[in-house]
């Protein structure tokens, strides 16, 4: 067959790639027989910020002469030159330093020669995401594209409907675990999203793993990878792959019962947000797996990143930021939700005003006041769970505490005052209150106030020195 023939006749970038096999069913080399002149100017001409590891075209070179070895390209020209399938996959690779999304097929070809095997590449560039080209799939791989959108539109809450999706996953993989873990760039640090396991796992949560050297294994994926859009390992050759490329994660898989993996990034906006995968996955399962993830990763990553984008925010109008606790608007919500939700519990609430902070302010300025401050917010959460502290306004904390005796409410404020000693110039006036149920949280924030403000008197009446001259208190 006249290859060039072939792909001259192509408009877009097209190549004819060799697939080398031996008996035992084993690949050897993979090779750019020829390419029309679109696709010699990918190798010869490449983009801006385009890196490939050599501009000059020869017939018959092995594909990794111009690229890093990429094992879903080997699967794909596999699966077309010696199963004679006809592939196609729609990708986003990280492997070039320009934002591209490759529309690629893989045609099969006559003119197998003894261990030969022939396939057409044929690839289209973009620079941004088609939305045709994304929605170009299979009924089957629709449907569940489809149903982890209606899920992800749901009522009910995000970690919830996560933990659904990971299921999902798991069991389109037929794995025998299922993970998205999330990256924090700036604490250099991961967290477990959701994950997902077998009924005859044996393998560990993945929390058992995530200690304070873990976020450099998960930074050293993006190398393993490679540049693809995702990592399918399907066997003890591509596990020798990961090896050669990342020996410390290869050891942590196997020695974890590791055999198989799929793992995919999760991006957005050019973010990494974090990545999933699947553990001991179904082989015969792969080209389903790959397309199907290459779309729901897609719509995951973007949800994550509306998550992470709206819990920023609700931080940001939550949190006192001199001090870290929850402010007053967060405390007047929180109060309300007491009111409205399940009734019997009981309630504490202690109230912790700084003496002396006035002082402080006017002897020694206001950026030692803000120090004191920090100090209290400190003191307060040796004592306290920080989700249950805020920064009611100026010198006052108020602490609201659910399901409490009153025992233990007096005890908490006993600790917090023998607390507040180990801090220079720290001396709280603390009044608390207790009631046996929920919906009388306003009664027990007055009476408890009124509690402080008696403490506070007692303790300018002891520290006249120390008493604010603007505010009789």
């Amino acid at each position: 067959m006249d290859f060039q023939n072939v792909v001259d006749s192509i408009s877009t970038a097209a190549c004819v790639v060799s697939v080398e096999t031996f008996e035992d069913g084993s690949c050897g080399k993979f090779r750019i027989v020829t390419g029309n002149r679109a696709y010699l100017d990918t190798i010869e001409r490449p983009m801006e910020n385009v890196e490939l590891l050599t501009k000059k075209f020869v017939p018959n070179s092995e594909y990794t002469e111009y690229l890093t070895r990429d094992l879903n390209f080997e699967d794909s020209c596999y699966g077309a030159a010696v199963e004679k399938k006809l592939l196609h996959s729609y990708a986003h690779p990280a492997r070039f330093d320009v934002d591209v999304w490759l529309n690629m097929s893989f045609l099969p070809l006559a003119g197998d020669e003894g261990n030969l095997h022939y396939c057409m590449f044929i690839m289209e560039i973009s620079f941004k995401p088609n939305a045709k080209r994304l929605s170009a799939i299979s009924a089957d791989i629709a449907s569940a594209v489809l149903e982890t959108c209606i899920k992800l539109r749901s009522d009910d809450d995000f970690s919830t409907i996560m933990n659904d999706i990971c299921e999902d996953i798991r069991e389109l993989c037929d794995s025998e675990h299922c993970c998205l873990l999330l990256m924090d760039k700036a604490k250099r640090s991961c967290s477990v999203l959701c994950e997902a396991f077998s009924k005859d796992s044996k393998l560990l949560p993945m929390g058992k793993y995530l200690d304070e050297n873990f976020y450099s294994i998960a930074e050293s994926w993006k190398d393993t990878i490679a540049g693809s859009n995702c990592l399918i390992v399907k066997g003890e050759s591509d596990m020798e792959v990961v090896r050669e490329r990342n020996p410390v994660w290869h050891n942590s898989i196997t020695s974890a019962g590791g055999k198989t993996i799929v793992l995919f990034p999760l991006e957005f906006k050019n973010e990494l947000l974090g990545y999933i995968w699947a553990l001991n996955f179904s082989a015969e399962a792969a080209d389903i797996i790959k397309e199907t993830l290459e779309l729901t990763t897609f719509i995951l990553a973007s949800e994550i990143y509306s998550y992470k984008m709206m819990d920023k925010l609700h931080v940001l109008s939550s949190k006192d930021m001199l001090t870290g606790v929850m402010n007053r608007n967060e405390m007047n919500n929180y109060v309300d939700a007491l009111i409205k939700g399940k009734k019997g519990e009981s309630v504490g609430v202690v109230f912790a005003d700084l003496n002396g902070l006035k002082v402080i302010n006017d002897t020694k300025g206001h950026t030692a006041g803000d120090e004191l401050l920090k100090k209290a917010s400190a003191a307060l959460q040796e004592v306290f769970s920080p989700h249950d502290i805020f920064r009611a306004g100026g010198d006052e904390f108020v602490v609201v505490l659910t399901d409490v005796t009153e025992e233990e409410l007096y005890r908490k404020t006993e600790e917090l005052r023998e607390t507040a000693k180990k801090y220079s110039d720290l001396v709280f006036a603390v009044g608390y209150a207790y009631e046996p149920a929920l919906a009388e949280v306003r009664t027990a924030l007055r009476v408890a106030d009124e509690n402080m403000y008696l403490d506070k008197k007692h303790y300018y009446e002891m520290h006249p020195e120390k008493k604010r001259s603007s505010v009789n208190k």
